[in-house]
């Protein structure tokens, strides 16, 4: 059996959250990757502007937050290299380097701006994840060491199972989704046919969508727990945290009075259905835990792709659209619909080589 039980598997979290953040920000940065210009304009010439007429402590903030995690996790990632300072400078260098890159190729995108202050914040948001990793990282990696094989199963590849859990947070961030309704291709593709609309087919295609995600999602951490009663306790954490991060999204759509919009009666009845599903199915060894939650993913992706348009949500997204948020929006969108397809042949192989 793989990962057996007296190994310690290499600590790759890291380098997964890394790899991870690496690519979110890219898309983030050069989104919606349309209207590229092949002619015309100099990619460097951003670094000789001047300070910009218009600009908001916002628009500072947001760009040394967003480089933040990647100097924290490639730090941590570094971390086995010779020299206390090896491992932030070079994770400060790949953050100067990869904001160098977004911003060059800015230029050839009329929707997006070259800023030689994006770069400078880039880099400072670099340079403090780095100085924060190097900081706590020598008190937090005992704890992790200590609590690891304790906490998470000896799993093949647990610490990308992890990282696809992480990603799953941030789908629900987008406003455009249904609650837990990742894998929706339907603004992909386009012309794939669904349920005509009604409040109450849109309800049961809540609960339904609702119900087979939350098992899914909820299999998937049990099954990647130590221990079948410990999933009883994170994995109830683990969706607390879901309810979190899912109102926070509704607080910036629709401000901080609504930020309990999500909580429809459809997505209630599902939670409840789900919860009461899934509390048996954790008793399930890790390979039948992992098989049904690629089943009920698979069911969930297909279910939230008939499920009907809200005719409403168009209306209620018109902020998010206009707002500083336009990007950040159209990155957690993507996520959200690649995160099946992402997630299932993870289930699929792990389960199959732990039977």
């Amino acid at each position: 059996m793989a990962g057996g039980q007296g190994s310690t598997p290499p600590d790759l979290l890291p380098r997964y959250l890394a790899a991870a953040w690496a690519v979110l920000t890219v898309y983030g940065s050069l989104y919606p990757f349309s209207g590229w210009l092949v002619a015309g304009n100099e990619p460097f010439a951003f670094l000789t502007l001047p300070w910009p007429r218009y600009w908001t402590a916002f628009d500072l903030i947001a760009n040394v937050v967003v480089y933040l995690p990647l100097g924290f996790f490639a730090t941590l990632a570094l971390r086995r290299l010779p020299g206390r300072w090896t491992a932030p400078l070079l994770a400060t260098l790949l953050g100067f380097l990869l904001s160098f890159a977004m911003e060059s190729l800015q230029a050839w995108l009329p929707a997006r701006i070259s800023s030689n202050v994006d770069l400078g914040c880039n880099s400072l948001g670099s340079l403090l994840g780095s100085l924060l990793a190097a900081w706590i990282g020598p008190q937090v990696r005992p704890f992790w060491k200590t609590w690891r094989p304790r906490l998470i199963a000896p799993l093949p590849h647990a610490d990308l199972g992890l990282t696809l859990l992480g990603l799953w947070l941030l789908t629900l961030l987008s406003p455009e989704t249904l609650l837990f309704g990742t894998g929706d291709l339907r603004q992909l593709l386009g012309g794939l046919p669904t349920l005509s609309y009604a409040p109450e087919t849109l309800r049961l295609a809540e609960t339904a969508v609702v119900t087979s995600h939350f098992l899914a999602v909820g299999l998937f951490a049990g099954a990647l727990t130590r221990g079948r009663w410990l999933a009883y306790l994170l994995v109830p954490l683990f969706f607390l945290a879901a309810a979190l991060v899912r109102s926070l999204g509704a607080a910036l759509l629709a401000g901080p009075a609504n930020f309990l919009d999500w909580l429809t009666p459809g997505v209630v009845q599902g939670l409840q259905t789900g919860a009461l599903t899934l509390l048996p199915l954790l008793l399930l060894p890790p390979p039948g835990r992992l098989m049904l939650a690629a089943l009920a993913l698979l069911a969930g992706t297909i279910l939230v792709n008939l499920t009907p348009l809200d005719p409403y949500a168009p209306t209620a997204l018109t902020l998010w659209h206009r707002g500083h948020f336009l990007n950040f929006n159209g990155l957690t969108r993507w996520i959200s619909i690649v995160w099946p397809f992402l997630a299932l042949p993870y289930l699929i192989l792990v389960g199959r080589r732990r039977q």
